[in-house]
């Protein structure tokens, strides 16, 4: 297994520091954060989802994409996703980030996946799922770029038998599914090494964040709202020595992608330094002949 960064991880950098620092820290390769930054954002503080510096713009073109993919490749990087925020049935779209992975000569592009509100039924939701992603399975054959779906809380992919449900029967060398343990603890836990059974061949990348529970408030009654945080590695409910271990078991040889939101440290070439000595420690011990 290799380290990468998703760029969303790392909004203050710009794509040519995200690399040094990623070159740095003993980082392998890069999923480059995909979105317009809204007009009304971009002189604000670097955030996250906000003004996020080290996010391809799909406005600006070619010249975009050079530079993000230039950034990569003068540090022997891999330009490994690029990662939009699709909406599951937008077969437009989708075609346009698949234009693009393929010119920087990435592997991945994260698909739509319908989101789950209580708004509409769970059937209807499925069916508008299962039909984009049986299209969107010729586009990624055609650009030769796999498309994947990310357990995600609030989603209809919430767990791995989400995900494989969802996927089941398509082409695992076109369609695969995004584990993200950290995203289970908000919302679709299932046993590690079961989820990543589950998975099977639809296995092709890993996240790596952390997450925990605490209580948000009690009301007069003594009933106890709780609320999930992001938290640094070390500190939530993911055991990512089990994960990583569970990982090995079933024979992934992918990427260990970082995308921690604790802001645990004070600027990410901190938290690149961080992931690697924890995760990349845990893989020396783990498989230490690899």
């Amino acid at each position: 297994m290799k380290l990468s960064v998703f760029t969303v991880a790392t909004p203050e950098l710009e794509p040519e520091e995200l690399a040094a620092a990623a070159k740095q820290a003993g980082l392998a390769a890069i999923e480059w954060r995909y979105k317009d930054t809204p007009a009304d954002a971009a002189n604000e503080k670097p955030s996250y989802w906000g003004n996020n510096r080290c996010t391809i713009s799909p406005a600006g073109g070619v010249a975009e994409l050079d530079r993000f993919k230039q950034a990569a490749e003068k540090h022997g990087l891999a330009n490994l996703s690029v990662t939009p925020y699709l909406r599951a049935g937008d077969l437009e779209e989708t075609e346009k980030v698949l234009q693009a992975a393929q010119y920087m000569g990435a592997s991945y592009i994260r698909l739509g996946v319908p989101g789950y509100d209580r708004s509409r039924p769970f059937g209807e939701l499925f069916e508008l799922g299962r039909t984009y992603l049986q299209e969107a399975e010729k586009l990624c054959r055609k650009y030769g770029v796999k498309g994947l779906i990310e357990i995600h809380h609030v989603t209809i992919a919430a767990s791995a038998s989400g995900a494989r449900r969802l996927v089941e029967g398509l082409d695992p060398n076109a369609i695969g599914v995004l584990f993200d343990p950290g995203n289970t603890v908000h919302e679709g836990f299932e046993n590690y090494r079961m989820s990543l059974e589950l998975l099977g061949p639809y296995l092709a990348h890993v996240h790596v964040k952390n997450a925990g529970w605490s209580i948000k408030e009690t009301a007069e009654d003594g009933t106890k709202s709780w609320h999930c945080d992001w938290m640094g590695l070390k500190d939530g409910i993911v055991p990512w020595r089990q994960v990583v271990s569970d990982l090995i078991a079933v024979g992934y040889d992918g990427y260990l992608g970082v995308e921690d939101f604790s802001g645990q440290f004070p600027d990410s070439s901190q938290m690149l330094n961080h992931f690697s000595v924890v995760i990349g420690g845990l893989l020396t011990e783990l498989q230490p002949n690899v």
